[in-house]
């Protein structure tokens, strides 16, 4: 089965972002990668109050010691390339003013031609809420329902007007409008997540950790979307964080996407078969540089392809 692939773009601290951000994106876009992606990491705590994930005793990797903005990392990628999306994996949508997000994306989905995707979660970071968010974790849900409210008034007709909790527009032009309607991913990490994604989203953004539990997850959610009678199509793009090194991984406890880019594509294989259409692989954090992280992506690329994927 084929399926469209996406790759992450360099944001961590061993990049230089103002030289590398471009080279990648146009190396992958010229190696046949049909979108671009970024995440969102807002600070490194030293003494964090949960562990990475919200996994206890689960350490922060070194790499999130500077991890640049995603749209301004979207931005220098849209600036070096012609037909790739941009994508967001995600925003967390309650460290943004949703006003000043939804402005944000519309002007980079206007200036790259519409090709902005615009994936949004809830993040779990306890640290990065208490430097940054608009409202307490507590309401983290409330403030994504918001955005996405936000989001469409800003995106839609002139004049704009909107009244909710955090944000008041009263009858305002409101531009640049984006290119075209910006698709939203969102997440599914609970039963309310869930049927937020399927009454309102375009799109699933999966981390894929197992082919079975993929598979099994987009089951359910196409189930959900039947019995809640959607009528349009629901995409899916799933992040692969993939752990390469140039040599095989040997021994046991292999995790998916651990080893090197034979075991990687094995791996994208298996979780084809979840009937998912597209996935975001990232590559950066266990590759050296730029140049490296190009070869591999290419590499990579290449070799999915061979094998059917």
């Amino acid at each position: 089965m084929s399926v469209t692939l996406g790759l992450g773009l360099p944001q961590m601290k061993h990049h230089d972002i103002g030289r590398d951000v471009a080279t990648v994106a146009r190396a992958a876009e010229e190696a046949g990668y049909e979108s671009l992606w970024v995440f969102e990491r807002i600070l490194f705590p030293e003494a964090p109050t949960q562990g990475l994930y919200g996994v206890p005793g689960l350490a922060w990797p070194e790499q999130y010691r500077g991890v640049a903005d995603p749209l301004v990392t979207l931005t220098l990628a849209a600036a070096a390339t012609e037909r790739a999306r941009l994508g967001t994996s995600v925003l967390v949508a309650p460290l943004h003013v949703p006003f000043q997000l939804a402005r944000s994306l519309a002007s980079l989905d206007a200036a790259s031609g519409g090709r902005v995707i615009a994936g949004l979660g809830t993040g779990w970071s306890l640290d990065e809420y208490a430097a940054a968010s608009v409202a307490p974790f507590e309401k983290r849900g409330a403030v994504l329902d918001e955005l996405l409210d936000v989001c469409a008034a800003v995106w839609g007709p002139d004049p704009v007007s909107y009244e909710g909790e955090l944000t008041t527009i009263t009858a305002a032009a409101v531009g640049p409008k984006p290119a075209r309607p910006i698709p939203v991913y969102l997440p599914a990490n609970s039963p309310r997540a869930t049927r937020r994604l399927v009454d309102r989203a375009d799109g699933w953004m999966p981390v894929a950790m197992g082919a079975a539990q993929l598979t099994e997850q987009w089951r359910r959610i196409q189930d959900l979307a039947a019995e809640r009678g959607r009528d349009r199509p629901l995409h899916a793009c799933a992040r692969v964080n993939a752990q390469y090194s140039a040599k095989p991984y040997e021994g046991e406890g292999r995790q998916p996407f651990q080893g090197s880019v034979a075991q990687i594509v094995e791996d994208l294989v298996a979780h084809v078969e979840s009937g998912v259409p597209e996935f975001l692989l990232d590559l950066q954090s266990h590759t050296r540089d730029a140049a490296e992280l190009a070869d591999v992506a290419a590499e990579v690329f290449v070799a999915a392809r061979a094998a059917g994927v």
